[in-house]
């Protein structure tokens, strides 16, 4: 097993000072997978203080000594390396009020979330899994250490990292851990928004994503509220053989690993229970988009997400549901007002909402296949179809004696109209010519 040099050095030095030292954790678990850990995480026997001394001579930054853990840097890199320890209460529900020193690596395993993230590793000594991480791992299985309900009374957000990684990894919860999730849930509201976000973005980018989702529609609903009316709401549509929480879950497992289609995918119909209308038995959902995005709005925002990837969400939620002609015009128009990038996530979006309607949908992938077709080729064409790639300027109108203010606005617009519909060719002159007709 190969934790890098760094990492090994850090070890050696610890050992070499009288004290134990294993790696532990994620690393562990990486490795085991066959995956290179991001992350080398230490644990050793020595106290904070005598962690420092055995590191003379090397910077040492005092992250959280409180709770045993110094960084060091191993050849300008960080190797975190922590005290074993006991934690002491958690009365917030998220984080122990102190850290107990203590000098058996068992004692520190065992206040671990997971089985998997509870093994350690020494190059001298070998492993140490007291509680079948290895074999959780071979079977692809999450499963708490100890009393589930307790690890998640502990901290709360284990919840979600119980499902984020059973999302990431696809495996399996185990049942135990599974029923105290769903027993401890109102738990999360003592997990700040930023953190619950942070697991959400990794869960729904995760392989076994679908799956999860119909399997802890409630945890999902307690990240995300706006999927509760989603669960079990059917369609009554001959293009949707699922109910929309179940459509909503196959739309974000077929999309691609892109994070702003996923999310788009998680929201794109959470506006459909607030606009459903039936006649003649069957269900519609006229200006769903718009409620949709709405939704999206406020969830992302109460989430803490960034503004631009909530507008980048948004934009392809709007146009999710409206039909692109295949035509050129149509497609430039549209690339004009989202630009390549989003057309082709939203290409994307579409795709992974129709693989999640009735079979008899699949024809329109062959739809976004050719709408695919015509954006590479007015890309490869450098053909016009923005403000930005138009051969005239505010700067020119100006000069031509257009005042500023709106006109130049409008002008330049039916100028790049004109343009895109062929009627006008995009070079200076000609433009030039046309500005002294319409102005």
């Amino acid at each position: 097993m190969f934790f890098g040099e760094r990492g090994k050095r850090a070890i050696e030095i610890l050992e070499a000072h009288g004290y134990e030292a294993y790696f532990v954790g994620g690393c562990v678990r990486d490795a085991l997978m066959g995956q290179t850990a991001n992350d080398v995480d230490v644990t050793t026997s020595a106290l904070p203080a005598q962690t420092i001394e055995a590191f003379e001579g090397f910077r040492v930054i005092e992250t959280g000594i409180k709770h045993g853990t110094v960084t060091v840097l191993i050849d300008g890199e960080p190797i975190e390396i922590t005290t074993y320890r006991c934690d002491g209460e958690y009365l917030d529900h998220r984080h122990p009020e102190s850290a107990i020193f203590t000098a058996d690596i068992s004692q520190d395993l065992s206040r671990r979330d997971f089985t998997v993230n509870a093994m350690a590793y020494s190059p001298k000594r070998g492993f140490v899994d007291l509680f079948g991480g290895r074999e959780d791992l071979k079977n692809g299985i999450i499963r708490a250490v100890g009393d589930p309900e307790k690890r998640f009374d502990e901290d709360a957000l284990r919840i979600v990292r119980a499902v984020r990684f059973a999302a990431q990894k696809d495996f399996i919860i185990e049942e135990r851990t599974a029923s105290a999730i769903r027993k401890q849930l109102p738990l999360l509201t003592h997990v700040s928004a930023e953190r619950c976000f942070a697991e959400l973005r990794k869960l729904i980018m995760g392989r076994g994503a679908e799956r999860v989702m119909n399997d802890f529609p409630d945890v999902m609903s307690a990240l995300v509220p706006a999927l509760k009316p989603c669960i079990g709401f059917e369609q009554h549509n001959p293009h949707h053989i699922y109910d929309v929480y179940r459509h909503t879950a196959r739309a974000v497992g077929a999309a691609p690993f892109d994070e702003d289609v996923r999310l788009a995918a998680l929201l794109h119909d959470v506006g459909k229970p607030s606009t459903f209308s039936i006649k003649d038995g069957v269900g519609h959902f006229y200006g769903h988009s718009e409620a949709s995005v709405e939704l999206a709005m406020q969830t992302l925002t109460a989430l803490r997400c960034d503004n631009a990837r909530i507008q980048r969400v948004l934009t392809l939620i709007k146009y999710h549901d409206p039909v692109i002609a295949p035509e050129k015009t149509r497609v430039k128009r549209l690339l004009g007002k989202i630009g390549q990038e989003l057309f082709y996530k939203l290409l994307d979006l579409k795709s992974a909402d129709n693989l999640a309607q009735a079979p008899m949908c699949a024809e329109r992938l062959k739809e976004y296949d050719e709408l695919r077709r015509i954006a590479r080729e007015i890309a490869e064409a450098s053909e016009c179809f923005s403000l930005k790639s138009l051969d005239i300027n505010g700067d020119d109108l100006i000069s031509l004696g257009v005042p500023r203010g709106k006109d130049i606005g409008r002008i330049l617009n039916t100028l790049l109209n004109a343009v895109m519909d062929g009627n006008v060719e995009n070079n200076k002159s000609a433009l030039i010519e046309m500005v002294m007709k319409i102005r």
